[in-house]
Order: C-alpha cells, then sequence, then structure tokens
C-alpha cells in the first residue's frame, strides 16, 4: 500500500517550533491541571534542539512530554531513532528473537488466528519470530516508514501498510479484517494513545484480541529519563511520550469494550514492561434514561 498522504501545512508562521505543540497545562489522559514537572533536561545525545521536559498528573499519575511533538516532529523521530530494530548485536538479537516468541505463545490459548496484525512493526522482526509458533497465521503489518515495505520484501510480512493506524484511510481499509492486532512497545510512542486503542478495535473482528507490551513507570528503567544503550548502537532509542500507570490502560481498555483476558509483566531488556491481552466485545450499552412520570406536575 502506498504511503497515506499527508496535507502540506505550508510554512510554519514566524517563531513557531514545527516540530513541538504549545506547552499545554493539563493532564492528556485525565485533564487534572495539577502537574509537576518530572524531569527538565538538555536533549543531549538526541541531536534535536531544545530542552526535553516530563510532566506527571497528580491525579492519575500519568507522565508525559510537554510539549510534545507534533506531526511533522514525530514522523522525524520515527526516521531518526526507530523503535524497533535497534539491536544489533548477535546476543541482544537472539533475547529480542526469544522475547517476540514468548510474546506469540501467549495468544496459543485461545482460537488459532488467521490473520495478525503488527502495529509499529518496523523491520517486521515481531512477524518473523512469531510465524515460527503460528505457522499458518498471515501476518501483516503497518509503519510510519518505508522499513515496513522492506519488511514485505524481504518476506517477514505479507501485506504493508506505510502510515499511522489512525489514519483514516488505513483504518476504513483494514475494518474488521484481523484476528490479533499486536503493539509492542507502541503506544508510549504515539501522539494519542486512546487513538489507537480505538483504531484497533475498529480493525478487530468480533472477539479478536488485542496483544499489547508497554513500560512499567513504576520500574526503575520505566521512566522517561532513563533510555538504555543498546549494544552496536550510536545513539538512544526515542524516549516514550507518554507512561501510562496500568490501572489507567486497564480502565481505558474496558471503556473502549475490550475485555481484559490477561495481565502480566515482561523484562526482555529494561525497561521493565507490561503484557496485556484484551478481547474486543460488544460496546456497553448507552445508559437508558427513565420514561417521564406522567403524574410529576
Amino acid at each position: 500500500m502506498p504511503p497515506t498522504p499527508r496535507p502540506d501545512p505550508g510554512p510554519p508562521a514566524p517563531g513557531v517550533d514545527p516540530f513541538r505543540e504549545a506547552r499545554r497545562d493539563d493532564c492528556p489522559w485525565c485533564g487534572s491541571r495539577r502537574l509537576r514537572t518530572r524531569v527538565r533536561a538538555p536533549e543531549g545525545s538526541r541531536r534535536t534542539p531544545g530542552t526535553f521536559v516530563v510532566d506527571e498528573c497528580r491525579d492519575c499519575s500519568h507522565a508525559f512530554q510537554n510539549p510534545r511533538p507534533t506531526a511533522d516532529g514525530l514522523l522525524l523521530r520515527h526516521h531518526r531513532h526507530p523503535t524497533e530494530g535497534h539491536v544489533r548485536s548477535e546476543l541482544a538479537g537472539r533475547l529480542r528473537r526469544r522475547h517476540h516468541r514468548t510474546a506469540a505463545r501467549a495468544m496459543l490459548p485461545y482460537i488459532e488466528p488467521e490473520s495478525w496484525l503488527d502495529v509499529g512493526t518496523g523491520h517486521g522482526y515481531f512477524p518473523e519470530a512469531a510465524r515460527e509458533v503460528h505457522p499458518y497465521t498471515a501476518f501483516d503489518g503497518v509503519d510510519p516508514t518505508p522499513r515496513v515495505e522492506r519488511a514485505r520484501a524481504a518476506g517477514r510480512i505479507e501485506e504493508a501498510y506505510q502510515g499511522l493506524l489512525t489514519d483514516p484511510e488505513i483504518t476504513a481499509r483494514l475494518r474488521a479484517r484481523y484476528d490479533v492486532v499486536s503493539m509492542f512497545h507502541h503506544l508510549e510512542h504515539t501522539a494519542d494513545p486512546r487513538a489507537e486503542l480505538r483504531a484497533a478495535r475498529t480493525i478487530l473482528r468480533p472477539d479478536g484480541h488485542l496483544l499489547v507490551e508497554v513500560p512499567d513507570p513504576a520500574r526503575p528503567f520505566g521512566t522517561l529519563t532513563m533510555v538504555p544503550r543498546w549494544p552496536g548502537r550510536a545513539h538512544d532509542r526515542p524516549r516514550p511520550l507518554h507512561l501510562m500507570p496500568l490501572r489507567n490502560l486497564l480502565a481505558e481498555l474496558r471503556s473502549l469494550g475490550y475485555e481484559v483476558v490477561a495481565t502480566r509483566s515482561c523484562a526482555p531488556f529494561p525497561p521493565r514492561a507490561h503484557r496485556i491481552i484484551a478481547r474486543r466485545t460488544a460496546l456497553p450499552a448507552a445508559p437508558v434514561a427513565p420514561p417521564p412520570d406522567p403524574s410529576a406536575p
């Protein structure tokens, strides 16, 4: 599938950073204005100008970059600092493949999937490993960079979609197509995690499953300030845009029409992560107002 076309925003206004949004004064998760600055530091080795700031909500404990990147800034991050495919050493590569197979085996207790979409697939390393566990499953991938096309050319995925899962064209084309949608360390790097979860529900078939891994913000490496360096890599992975407490994420999944069927901790590398499996269910019925009382004045 060709890349999703994007409108030309034109030249930025004077004094406007084309890669950063305006700083916000409320929590993007719950709307509270009770924020505290958790980290303020220069970007440093990331070779991007400016200051890196992390705010945390005092009410729901959601942590987030503030200000966050614009759509163009996110695309630059994906190209410059891919969230996948950063492991170069032989040992780290073996650990990654083992973790991918373990994650794929987590779906064995459920109905064998015919179709599986890996979101943020990058070079397609997860589908390549997962095929060893699910040999009769068709694996597709979506990613905002041309890496997804190279993954298809290498035979790691069958269909490639270059763009974002939340792009209306991609969501409409893939509606109700997949038995499983996977997101491995993807949600925390997106501008709007809720929109990603809604889009995943749209493309899942009834009773399909969502498989998610996100960092645990309560662990020492589950912070936006401590990002481990990987063997053979000259620069860091991109810092997450969001760190969502597990209780917040589970509550959001249920409100969107998912049934959470399994959660567990997993740690192939730092940071420690949560693995969540959720089943697509019917949306909860909207509350019905009681009929008016005819005897009321």
